[in-house]
């Protein structure tokens, strides 16, 4: 398929699924999420074992783009409803893609780019990488990443990143267990590789069972944890605070928030 978001190429039983929109830090429009979606169902039906995913240009995914953000303001609830649903596939299909994963992470990796960076089995960062789930600051509610994030790196670290949406650097991220490796920016695609060949000597039929059984063992608490969060992230949308807060960041001002 002829993508114009992203790249897919496949060499040597490797997958390499590239963020291309660089003009725009790779952030997150609905085409691109729309083009991930069919990518990723393409790689799991080929003949590659493990996929690579990174981003091209100086950031690795910057969140949601600007013009796609502008126009949540005003959508209808069902609209909002299904962005939701389909957002929360996207991350779902990232964290139990059925073969390895292994994230290259460029630049920045913010809200939903953070979630794209940190669902992949591994991932490896450059050191001027930076990481944050910033949605509290625009009215907005971090709420299917969260579902994934208390169980990584654990229920009192992730309420601190949630509540606050700061943002950490690659070595805090990597010492709350979001980056396995802190790699050097000329080393980063050849040690993403490295560790894909590492796999690959791995009986895929063991690795596909490993990973079946570890979604398993989760699979009940999350089918709930997102349905709840499907609801809360459409919810939030309607609400006073969201439409201050995405207006308030368009506009490159301090918002007013009402608490409504």
């Amino acid at each position: 398929m002829n993508y114009t978001t992203i790249e897919v190429t496949s060499t040597s039983g490797v997958a390499s699924l590239t963020l291309n929109r660089p003009e725009k830090r790779n952030a997150i429009s609905y085409e691109l999420i729309e083009e991930l979606l069919t990518a990723l169902d393409e790689v799991a039906a080929s003949p590659a074992l493990v996929l690579i995913l990174t981003g091209r240009g100086k950031a690795f995914c910057s969140g949601m783009d600007l013009e796609n953000l502008k126009a949540l303001v005003g959508r209808s609830a069902e609209d909002n409803q299904r962005d939701s649903e389909t957002m929360a596939r996207l991350f779902r299909s990232l964290a139990e893609f059925p073969k390895p994963t292994i994230a290259a992470v460029n630049g920045a990796a913010l809200a939903g780019g953070c979630g794209l960076a940190t669902l992949c089995d591994f991932t490896l960062a450059v050191p001027e990488a930076k990481f944050g789930y910033t949605e509290v600051r625009i009215g907005f509610v971090p709420a299917i990443v969260s579902t994934f994030l208390v169980r990584q790196i654990g229920e009192k670290w992730a309420r601190e990143l949630l509540l606050t949406g700061r943002i950490i650097s690659a070595e805090e991220a990597h010492r709350l267990g979001m980056v396995n490796e802190i790699v050097a920016p000329e080393l980063l695609l050849a040690r993403a590789r490295e560790l894909a060949d590492q796999l690959l000597e791995n009986s895929p039929a063991s690795i596909a069972a490993t990973k079946r059984l570890l979604a398993e063992y989760v699979r009940g608490e999350r089918d709930a944890q997102i349905r709840s969060a499907v609801r809360e992230n459409a919810r939030i949308r309607g609400t006073q605070d969201f439409r201050e807060g995405v207006t308030s960041f368009l506009e490159k001002r301090k918002p007013r928030w009402s608490g409504q």
